[in-house]
């Protein structure tokens, strides 16, 4: 009998990837499988879920804000409507699509659902990406059959008594399989030094800013080679450059783009990183055993971001600089002191392959196979 299985998560990439890959390791090795994905209405899953070829529904949820202004409380009295309707919705699309289990991947949209869920007898698993469980992971931990862990620190931070079984995140195998020596030569890279960085599809301004003066700097003396993503709101990134002295169309060791699209070539070509602190991010690092720079988003749930890059500053696999102690001379001097070290590059780089899970997509299926055959018996 096939498995029919509804995946719930959203509100950003780092929510709805994991889910995708699992889902597509999940088809793969169940043609047959039936599979739906419950996301917000207006959320970016709707528009990625379909491209992905899932069948998609939608349900309308919304997050609390924490000030207490007029506004905020009319907006979260809204939000604790939307939560209720939510549940009835979710109850409704479950009952109509039969599933064997649900697998929730975080997000305010996966509440709801999984709540539904579980309230009709339906059993849930619950992977959470990242260091610092998110609140609706945390909320209904206790009530899923598992729940899969990215990094083994988001433990400490949930209810004791769940079933944790750490996972990690699932991994694209071209991030896992790409060499350094063919990606450099794919590039047209030399023997110097190669410097990866960006700041996320849209781009970062105070990290495109910190990363303008080394930029500007290797321009002039040529001892780096630079990839650098400012973003879809960096197009100001090349003048600034050229406002610091380096005409970066000039400088056959500057390659300064919009968006990487070939990432796993880029990162594997790479000596160090800088970079953000997103789950996906950190785990294609430690896949790759980079030695990274981190700059953690400050805007975003629980500062995630943060705990998520001091798990590998902890470990001894990498440095973070706090983005309101952001300067291109701090950067420059993390980068510096990095790649002038031989022992400190294979010390970051040996750490961080330890902590690497390149088997989750694998982990993640056996739990939700057993999950099925028990559910059956």
């Amino acid at each position: 009998m096939f498995m029919r299985v509804i995946f719930a998560g959203g509100g950003t990439a780092g929510h709805i990837n994991p889910a995708l890959a699992i889902a597509g390791y999940l088809k793969e090795k169940q043609p047959d499988a039936e599979i739906l994905y419950v996301g917000n209405k207006g959320g970016m899953e709707e528009r990625l879920v379909p491209k992905a070829g899932f069948e998609f529904k939608s349900i309308h949820v919304s997050g609390f804000k924490r000030s207490m202004n007029p506004k905020a409380i009319k907006a979260n009295v809204q939000t604790a409507w939307r939560a209720f309707t939510a549940t009835s919705a979710s109850k409704k699309i479950i009952k109509e699509f039969k599933p064997d289990l649900c697998v929730g991947t975080g997000g305010y949209v996966s509440g709801p659902v999984l709540k539904a869920a579980n309230e009709l007898g339906i059993p849930i698993l619950i992977h959470e990406q990242n260091a610092f469980p998110g609140v609706a992971n945390k909320m209904l931990s206790k009530k899923a059959e598992a729940v899969m862990l990215a990094i083994a620190d988001a433990q400490k931070h949930m209810k004791e008594d769940c079933n944790f079984v750490v996972t990690g995140n699932p991994v694209r195998s071209e991030i896992i399989t790409a060499d350094k020596e063919e990606s450099r030569k794919k590039l047209g890279l030399d023997e110097r030094p190669v410097v990866l960085s960006f700041g996320g599809s849209l781009g970062a301004r105070k990290v495109n800013e910190a990363c303008a003066d080394i930029i500007a700097r290797s321009g002039k003396d040529g001892k780096y080679q630079h990839i650098h993503a400012y973003g879809q709101y960096g197009h100001w990134f090349p003048d600034l450059v050229k406002e610091k002295g380096t005409d970066i169309s000039e400088c056959s060791n500057l390659d300064i783009r919009e968006y990487i699209d070939n990432m796993p070539t880029c990162l594997a070509a790479a000596d160090v990183v800088v970079c953000r602190a997103g789950a996906i991010t950190i785990s294609e690092i430690q896949a790759q055993g980079k030695p990274a720079v981190f700059i953690p988003s400050p805007n975003v749930a629980e500062n995630h971001q943060y705990h998520n890059a001091m798990a590998l500053v902890n470990q001894n696999a990498g440095e973070l600089i706090e983005e309101s102690e952001l300067t291109g001379e701090l950067l420059a001097e993390k980068i510096d002191k990095i790649v002038s070290d031989k022992n400190r590059l294979a010390k970051y780089s040996e750490n961080a392959k330890k902590m690497a899970i390149i088997d989750a997509n694998e982990r993640i299926y056996k739990i939700i196979t057993d999950t099925y055959n028990k559910s059956r018996k």
